[in-house]
């Protein structure tokens, strides 16, 4: 179950694009919304087992964050590192987390309590339950709906932070895309989607020779590992650098022209079951593995899709503009597009804190996916000409009116905006490695021993 709340949150609660969130979400406060301690260290006298700048984690914490690994490594049937091993990896995990969240509460990002019921009711909706029915659900497995509350949120506020501080900032030329295209066309027979699973060895950013070549040696000893019949699932858990290593490394399915050319030429013999070589990027030694493989349909590319043209007002939550301040600004904007005492052009171009303010707050034309889900799904059901009451999405708050709309089958803008998709797409993973590194490595930590 925990893996299919976590699942859902993705899907559901949170923005589009590939999260880079760990197998479990940190707490809201330092000490509390992990999973509930087991009976057997109920009586255990707590101590800090590291220092993260100026909170601590405790040894009761691990303890109960390495129980929850363990059971749900076995109820996937993967097999289990060595007890210090994978105590290592938690520790490292939990230090990461704790160093983002961290952040989050430094530039104020917040979950409120309306955002976070709304995420938990389209979880349930997700698993074809109510609100209760998930509640009970949880309760049976022995995990409190306040923690889960907690351990959303969390996983809420992480996700708005690195969409703030990695998704935002990646950017993708006409000719990245002219060129992503064009390889695409000349593989277009080889297209398939691949089921993957990674174990990475990363490289220190400025690394000198001597530590590139000790990275690259420690990658090897993994390969032979594996190449001695060693569980793939368990040596990622072991070894691996990357946020998905406690869940065996498991990254999902991914179209192959939306792989690295590097990885996608490395797969491509591959069946089932096997892994590649070492593969070298620039910040990490790769080892991939082929689980499954699939001819992907075209129905979806073909159908005709609906195209909508909108425009918004957005108000960010800034430190002179708290989020009470935005909602009633833009009740007061309402009224006055309704009362027809201004245009909604001129307001946007007057107090839209985005882009698109000078365009009037146009943002042209739409496909389905290309904005978040909370703005979708109201700019979907509004009415040509209609303004929506107010509207909150992880980047603010807005008001949205519906301009025009018409239908499109495959084109060719339709074919640039997805390339560019799968292009932020390769960007953004690698660029959530690199940025929650940097942020673990500005941490403090101190690792306290036994005294």
């Amino acid at each position: 179950m925990h893996q299919l709340k976590i699942a859902a949150v993705l899907l559901c609660a949170l923005s589009a694009g590939q999260a880079a969130a760990q197998a479990t979400a940190p707490a809201a406060k330092p000490s509390s919304g992990f999973l509930p301690p087991a009976s057997s260290s109920a009586n255990v006298i707590d101590s800090i087992a590291v220092v993260v700048n100026d909170e601590v984690i405790t040894k009761n914490e691990v303890t109960k964050r390495v129980e929850s690994v363990v059971q749900r490594m076995r109820a996937a049937n993967a097999q289990i590192p060595d007890q210090s091993d994978l105590q290592r990896q938690v520790i490292e995990s939990m230090i990461v987390e704790r160093a983002q969240f961290q952040l989050a509460k430094e530039m104020g990002v917040r979950v409120d309590d309306a955002m976070l019921d709304r995420a938990i009711g389209g979880i349930a909706e997700q698993q074809k339950m109510n609100v209760q029915q998930l509640r009970d659900a949880l309760e049976k497995e022995g995990t409190t709906f306040a923690a889960f509350r907690e351990e959303i949120r969390s996983e809420m506020m992480l996700q708005r932070l690195r969409q703030h501080e990695v998704d935002n900032k990646i950017q993708v030329s006409d000719a990245e895309v002219d060129t992503f295209i064009a390889a695409r066309k000349a593989a277009a027979a080889e297209r398939v989607e691949m089921n993957l699973a990674q174990i990475r060895v990363r490289i220190p950013e400025n690394a000198s020779p001597e530590q590139i070549a000790a990275r690259r040696a420690r990658a090897e000893e993994i390969a032979r590992q594996l190449r001695t019949g060693a569980d793939f699932a368990k040596i990622a858990a072991t070894y691996s650098d990357s946020g998905d290593a406690l869940k065996g490394g498991e990254i999902g399915w991914l179209d192959s022209q939306r792989l690295p050319e590097a990885f996608a030429t490395a797969l491509a013999p591959l069946k089932p079951g096997q892994v590649t070589p070492i593969i070298k990027s620039a910040t990490a030694f790769h080892i991939l593995k082929l689980v499954e493989k699939r001819t992907p349909t075209e129905a979806s590319d073909a159908a005709v899709v609906q195209q909508t043209r909108a425009r918004h007002i957005l108000l960010k939550v800034t430190p002179t503009m708290t989020a009470d301040d935005a909602r009633r600004k833009l009740v007061e904007l309402k009224e006055r597009l309704d009362n027809k005492a201004a245009k909604f052009e001129e307001l946007a171009r007057l107090f839209s804190n985005d882009g698109s303010a000078s365009k009037g707050g146009d943002l042209g034309w739409l496909y389905p996916g290309d904005t978040v889900p909370e703005f979708e799904n109201v700019m979907n059901d509004l009415k040509l000409g209609e303004v929506s009451g107010v509207v909150e999405t992880p980047f603010g708050y807005h008001l949205i009116e519906v301009m025009e709309r018409k239908s499109d089958d495959k084109s060719k803008e339709r074919e640039r905006t997805a390339a560019r998709q799968a292009i932020r797409d390769q960007k953004m993973a690698e660029a959530t490695e690199d940025w929650a590194r940097q942020v673990r490595d500005r941490a403090y930590v101190e690792f306290r021993d036994e005294k």
